[in-house]
């Protein structure tokens, strides 16, 4: 099955939406609902900020869901959910939620496949995930807790 991919353009900059990641951490959007708005279709709605608080508010995005590319006639930047960290590796266990791994990693699957993650990546805990080992926010729909 291919992933869903969506693109909200305004001028430019483009805002890049991955659902099939989202942890539904809620962080990306709160504080900016003029943009943000998980009640409404489209959800994203570029005209209710400028640019930089746009791209301010999507750097808070923990899963890289969300993403955005800033277009200028000499070059194409990406930032928010493409860029990598030079910190060390951390691990935070997320209340009733996901396993949050803070840093640049690689994930080999089953079949010796490997996965470049970096910045922010969420890992099921709750075993309900249908993109595992990654967390798809079903802990919620689930209602799982920790113990």
């Amino acid at each position: 099955m291919d992933q869903i991919t969506k693109h909200y353009t305004k001028g430019d900059l483009t805002i890049v939406w991955k659902p099939d990641q989202c942890t539904h951490s809620r962080l990306c959007w709160t504080g900016l609902k003029d943009v943000f708005d998980p009640r409404k279709r489209p959800w994203v709605n570029m005209d209710g900020a400028e640019a930089d608080l746009i791209m301010q508010q999507v750097a808070k995005c923990p899963s890289g869901a969300l993403s955005y590319v800033l277009h200028t006639a000499e070059t194409t930047t990406e930032g928010a959910g493409e860029t990598t960290t030079e910190t060390t590796t951390a691990v935070e266990v997320a209340k009733n939620g996901p396993l949050m791994v803070y840093g640049n990693l690689t994930v080999k699957d089953s079949n010796g496949g490997e996965i470049k993650k970096s910045k922010v990546t969420a890992f099921c805990r709750c075993g309900a995930s249908a993109n595992k080992p990654f967390c798809d926010g079903s802990h919620v729909r689930i209602g799982f807790r920790d113990e």
